[in-house]
């Protein structure tokens, strides 16, 4: 169920509020584009300064705009442990397929606060749960012990993995073995990610090139030499994209070179700024080079 290109959806806003029209729209645009998994409320959508009440709102319009077509991935994560049940269970209950949790950011817990943690939010629910180990935004890094032991528990699936190292491909399948789903969280290193037995990506770059993406994902779990070069080919035409992504902070970047492909304004939330224009240099000319504008 988990592989393939999965979409870190934005959240897209119009006079700071949710603008449903443009995230229906770009639900579509997903689906039509052969994307396998739509993950709304993680951080390219703005999850942390999304209320309540929105949080909820685009993983229940995810779901009902998606209609089975496409599996959704809830990104349900919080520091507050009460905080991640609640977002969890109520996920499971609008109908997501799974839960993506990150590792909680800011209190910097223990690996067995970790272990706690997600085992809290395992006990409460029935839907699997990836999670989500990214050290750059939530300073702590979960052991390979740490997660072999979440492997054990009933709903723990696998992993986005987002440290950047590509060794923790080969350490991870190590340790809990083939069933452990590996998904990348940095869209540059997925040829080499999905090379050493991960499956997939949770991507940003998806938001604006679904299909380039989803070919890209198809032909790198081939075993041929035709699909190896084409994978290869894929991956040139994509990196000028990805790095693009990210000169400034996720999903600034991303939510200009949408407005340019008319799917939605770039408005984001404060303390997040629009792009500078050399930014917009920058992001432009990556979609020009992939022959997205």
């Amino acid at each position: 169920m988990f592989k393939g290109s999965n979409v870190a959806l934005i959240t897209p806003f119009k006079d700071d509020k949710l603008d449903e029209e443009a995230y229906i729209k770009l639900i579509h645009f997903q689906i039509r584009n052969g994307t396998n998994g739509l993950v709304p409320a993680g951080t390219t959508g703005e999850s942390p300064t999304l209320s309540h009440d929105e949080h909820q709102k685009v993983i229940e319009l995810c779901i009902k705009e998606s209609n089975g077509k496409n599996i959704v991935i809830a990104g349900t994560g919080s520091n507050s442990t009460k905080e991640a049940i609640s977002l969890t269970t109520h996920a499971e209950k609008v109908g997501a397929n799974a839960a993506l949790v990150v590792t909680p950011y800011y209190n910097k817990p223990t690996q067995e606060g970790l272990y706690q943690h997600y085992k809290a939010i395992n006990d409460k629910v029935g839907i699997p749960i990836l999670i989500y180990n990214i050290p750059g935004r939530s300073v702590i890094d979960m052991s390979l012990d740490t997660m072999a032991r979440l492997f054990e528990l009933k709903n723990i699936v696998g992993v986005k993995d987002a440290t950047g190292d590509l060794d923790r491909v080969d350490k991870q399948k190590n340790k809990m073995g083939n069933d452990f789903v590996q998904l990348t969280g940095n869209d540059d290193n997925a040829l080499e990610f999905n090379k050493r037995g991960g499956v997939g990506a949770i991507s940003v770059t998806a938001n604006i090139a679904p299909k380039l993406c989803s070919d890209f994902q198809k032909v790198s779990k081939i075993e041929n030499e035709e699909s190896k070069l084409e994978a290869i080919k894929l991956d040139k035409i994509l990196q000028p994209v990805h790095n693009s992504m990210f000169v400034e902070s996720n999903p600034s970047p991303v939510k200009y070179a949408a407005k340019l492909l008319g799917l939605c304004d770039d408005d984001v939330r404060l303390p997040l700024v629009k792009v500078t224009d050399p930014t917009k240099d920058i992001v432009k000319k990556a979609l020009v080079s992939a022959n997205l504008l």
